[in-house]
C-alpha cells in the first residue's frame, strides 16, 4: 500500500482523548487524529519521530492522521484503519503464501448478524489483527490491551467451521525487522486461552512482517509464532 501523498515528519508530543495527538513540525504544533484503539504501549514517548498524512478533505474536523512512529530505530505502522487495505493490496499481488491461489477476494464479509470478517477468500475467512506491541527486540506481540472483541472472533471463527468455511486469524506486524511473534498471554489471558482454543479447534494463526517506510507499507514475509513459556 502506497501512501497517496507525501508524508509529513515531526515529533510527537502527546496522545489525549484517545483519538488525538498533538504532533510538532518545526515550530509548529498540529493535532492529528490518532486512528488506533489499542493502548499503543511502548509507542508513546515524547520526542519520538512520527509521520503524518494531510488531507484535502474540507469537512475533515483533522486534517491530518498519525501513520508512523520510530521507536529504538524501527519505523511502526500504526494507523489501524490501513490494515485491512496492506492486506488486501498482498492478497491481490499473491504476498501471502497461504492465499496465493484464491479467486474471490471479499472485504468485509458478513458471517452473522453480530459478526463481520475482514475477508472471505473463496471458503477461506480471514481476520486481520493490527500489531504494533514490541516489548523484547525482534518479538511482535498482541494485543496490547484488553481486547473482548478479539476474543469474541476466535470464538466465531470456530462457529464458522460448522459451516464449511476455513478460517484464519493473520497477525499484521506492521514493525520493521521484526523476527517472531507471540501472544501476549499477560495482558489478555482470556484472549490466549481462547487462542489456544480456537487452535485446537482448527483455525488457522499466521503471522507476517511488513516493510515500512514514509512511502510505503507492504507485507513482507512470514515469520514464526512462538509458543508461550
Amino acid at each position: 500500500m502506497k501512501f497517496t501523498s507525501t508524508l509529513i515528519k515531526g515529533k510527537l508530543i502527546k496522545r489525549y482523548k484517545r483519538f488525538f495527538t498533538d504532533i510538532k513540525v518545526n515550530n509548529q504544533i498540529l493535532t492529528a487524529h490518532c486512528p488506533n484503539t489499542g493502548s499503543m504501549m511502548g509507542l508513546l514517548n515524547e520526542g519520538n519521530e512520527v509521520w503524518v498524512s494531510q488531507s484535502d478533505n474540507p469537512n475533515r474536523r483533522l486534517k491530518y492522521t498519525l501513520e508512523i512512529i520510530k521507536v529504538n530505530k524501527s519505523l511502526i505502522g500504526v494507523n489501524t484503519h490501513k490494515a485491512n487495505r496492506i492486506v488486501e493490496d498482498a492478497l491481490k499481488n499473491k504476498l501471502i503464501d497461504e492465499f496465493k491461489k484464491v479467486r474471490l477476494i471479499k472485504p468485509e464479509f458478513k458471517f452473522s448478524k453480530d459478526t463481520r470478517f475482514d475477508f472471505l477468500c473463496d471458503k477461506k475467512i480471514i481476520e486481520v489483527k493490527n500489531v504494533t506491541l514490541i516489548r523484547k527486540n525482534g518479538i511482535a506481540e498482541f494485543p496490547d490491551s484488553i481486547t473482548s472483541r478479539g476474543t469474541k472472533h476466535l470464538k466465531k471463527l470456530v462457529d464458522s467451521m460448522k459451516k464449511n468455511y476455513d478460517p484464519y486469524v493473520l497477525f499484521l506486524t506492521q514493525i520493521q525487522g521484526i523476527k517472531y511473534f507471540k501472544i501476549a498471554k499477560d495482558i489478555d489471558y482470556e484472549y490466549y486461552n481462547n487462542y489456544l482454543y480456537a487452535k485446537k479447534a482448527g483455525v488457522k494463526f499466521i503471522a507476517y512482517k511488513c516493510s515500512v517506510s514514509s512511502k510505503e507499507i507492504k507485507v513482507e514475509k512470514k515469520i514464526k509464532i512462538i509458543d508461550n513459556e
